[in-house]
């Protein structure tokens, strides 16, 4: 394995130290545990030593994954993918059919399959994956295995693979009661597992993170937020809160208020999640407005600032919360709102300054982009190429005003120019895309 072409294809000049450090110890299939903070690379960190130990001329998955959210599977396959090395993958998570999944494991037979705990359970159990064959396990984001109702089925997975000869766990925080869970977990003493542990060196990028206290002069705190907000010009901010019902009350009075806003929850079907969240990472929308589901593994590089609408619950959920920004080298902001009631938590730095917003008038600013929905996909032969040509050559679009575009099995979705969607419209009406007609409008949630 070259891993000088990965970090080209990836587009590195060099590794991180974590991710030296993890190399050095994993890659001849040693296992070890990982605490790092949030945006240190921790995917890649992991992913170069598993494809150090697959081999393309065995039959059968010989690496699995297992994170806590379809959004993690689907972001750590696109690492995998990018990487472009001679190995294939498949991701696995709930929401759609089993069989639709089943038939794609036959069609593509991977080496490695990153997946949720329940789905992976799932294709175990009917021996759509032969548990037998796997012999490298990573665990990412593993403190979510202490949570309630997650430890039977991380048993079940346990029990389901037999020959785990390497075993990688990661998470961003530490937690006394790892050290027991994986002994129970895995059935090995915890001195025989490396730790390598990067929290010391860097439990918060405080010199890149910069944290601010927003004093709210009501317990209702929605103007103070649309205040802030304002001042932030539209810069990629995402809005944590403390209830799924929260999320959309805060989400219905931004949206009234003019501002472009996603909603992104637990408790949403899985498809408006995934155009939610397409829709803020491409640009069409500046604000998402979240339960803690997106404090965990999103990977929106472009996110510069983090507000907590509601206080999190303690230092780990604040470091969770606000890694969402500040990632790899990129500096970014923290606010905490508190209202006349609440104090700032203790474990905030020194250097926590205080701003106040209530002299700023809410004037919302517009996003650059808006999202096209074309309703027609992989399935189709349509590709990237195809897109970029017909909405330059009919829709008389440059390059630049063409943003991210992303191809589903029956669908695609691209960014484009805000201010160039009518004409565009327009320009298309009646065309048709690589001889095929379809649907191109903007898209609707």
């Amino acid at each position: 394995m070259n891993i000088e072409e990965i970090k080209k294809n990836l587009g590195f000049e060099s590794l991180n130290e974590m991710q030296e450090t993890v190399w050095s110890a994993c890659r001849e299939g040693n296992s070890a545990v990982l605490i790092s903070p949030t945006g240190s690379g921790k995917t890649l960190a992991y992913l170069l030593p598993v494809c150090s130990r697959l081999r393309s001329d065995l039959p059968g998955v010989q690496a699995v994954v297992v994170v806590p959210s379809r959004e993690l599977a689907q972001q750590s396959e696109e690492v995998f993918r990018k990487m472009k090395t001679p190995f294939r993958s498949c991701c696995c998570y709930g929401g759609r059919p089993a069989m639709e999944e089943h038939r794609k494991l036959k069609e593509v037979a991977p080496q490695i399959v990153f997946s949720t705990p329940g789905r992976l359970n799932d294709h175990l159990e009917k021996e759509n994956i032969l548990g037998g064959l796997v012999k490298v396990l990573v665990i990412d984001e593993f403190d979510k295995c202490l949570e309630l109702g997650f430890r039977d089925e991380m048993a079940d997975i346990s029990r389901r693979l037999p020959r785990i000869g390497q075993l990688i766990l990661t998470s961003a925080t530490d937690n006394e009661e790892i050290a027991p869970f994986i002994e129970t977990l895995t059935r090995r003493k915890i001195a025989e597992i490396e730790r390598l542990d990067f929290s010391v060196v860097e439990k918060m990028p405080e010199s890149r993170l910069h944290i601010r206290l927003v004093p709210s002069p009501e317990k209702d705190k929605l103007e103070t937020l649309a205040r802030l907000l304002t001042r932030l010009k539209g810069v990629p901010t995402i809005v944590f809160v403390s209830h799924r019902e929260s999320v959309e009350r805060v989400g219905r009075y931004l949206k009234s208020a003019g501002f472009f806003v996603e909603t992104y929850h637990g408790g949403m079907e899985q498809d408006f999640r995934e155009r939610s969240l397409y829709k803020f990472r491409s640009g069409g929308s500046n604000i998402l407005v979240s339960t803690d589901l997106a404090a965990r593994g999103l990977d929106v590089p472009e996110v510069e600032a983090v507000v907590h609408y509601h206080l999190p619950l303690n230092e780990d959920a604040f470091v969770h919360r606000s890694g969402r920004t500040a990632r790899w080298e990129a500096e970014g902001e923290a606010f905490l709102l508190l209202g006349p009631t609440e104090s700032a938590p203790d474990y905030l730095p020194e250097t926590t300054t205080t701003l106040t917003v209530d002299d700023i008038a809410v004037a919302p600013s517009r996003p650059k982009w808006c999202t096209l929905y074309v309703g027609r996909g992989k399935k189709d032969k349509l590709s990237k190429a195809d897109i970029l040509g017909f909405l330059c050559k009919k829709g008389g679009l440059r390059g630049s005003e063409i943003g991210r575009i992303d191809i589903g099995p029956h669908y695609a979705y691209v960014a484009v120019e805000r201010t160039r969607l009518k004409p565009l419209l327009c320009a298309i009406s009646g065309e048709k895309i690589k001889g095929m007609k379809t649907i191109i409008e903007e898209m609707k949630h």
